[in-house]
């Protein structure tokens, strides 16, 4: 796909990622890469007796698997020399994760903006689905900027 596809396809659905498992073992690993060890992650028998009824994954996990459910959503851009992350406009945790359960992003194109310096900033709205419930795990904006190959 070329970046002027995908700025034809603002304001309408891109696509959705496959379902990633969110286990107690990639929980636990993202507390300790992230240093946040707070029971609710990592303490099943604390955490059974609270809300939660059980483990519930980072909030920032959640957003940190937003890179690759996108690769999944969006088909590779051929004519882009490289892509960061700009940053988001909104985010909200909005239902928490239990762990072991699976997750997938539903991705639209909000807007495409070609900057003076040829870079495409993209904004992104997301949802990030939990198989079997109503409401989602999160809801954000996101920004991507494409640099395009000369």
């Amino acid at each position: 796909m070329k970046l002027e596809t995908l700025a034809g396809l603002q304001g309408q659905k891109l696509g959705l990622s496959r379902w990633i498992t969110v286990g107690q073992d990639r929980i636990d690993q993202f507390a300790e890469v992230t240093e946040d060890r707070q029971f609710i992650h990592v303490d099943p028998i604390a955490a059974k007796a609270t809300g939660f009824g059980g483990t519930i994954a980072h909030g920032f996990l959640t957003l940190s698997l937003l890179s690759a459910m996108l690769e999944d959503a969006q088909a590779q851009l051929d004519d882009v020399a490289s892509s960061v992350n700009y940053g988001f406009d909104k985010i909200r945790f909005v239902t928490p994760v239990p762990a072991g359960a699976d997750i997938r992003g539903n991705f639209s194109v909000v807007d495409v903006q070609t900057r003076g310096d040829g870079t495409v900033l993209v904004k992104y709205a997301v949802s990030v689905e939990i198989r079997g419930q109503e409401r989602p795990a999160l809801v954000a904006e996101w920004l991507g900027l494409y640099v395009p190959k000369k």
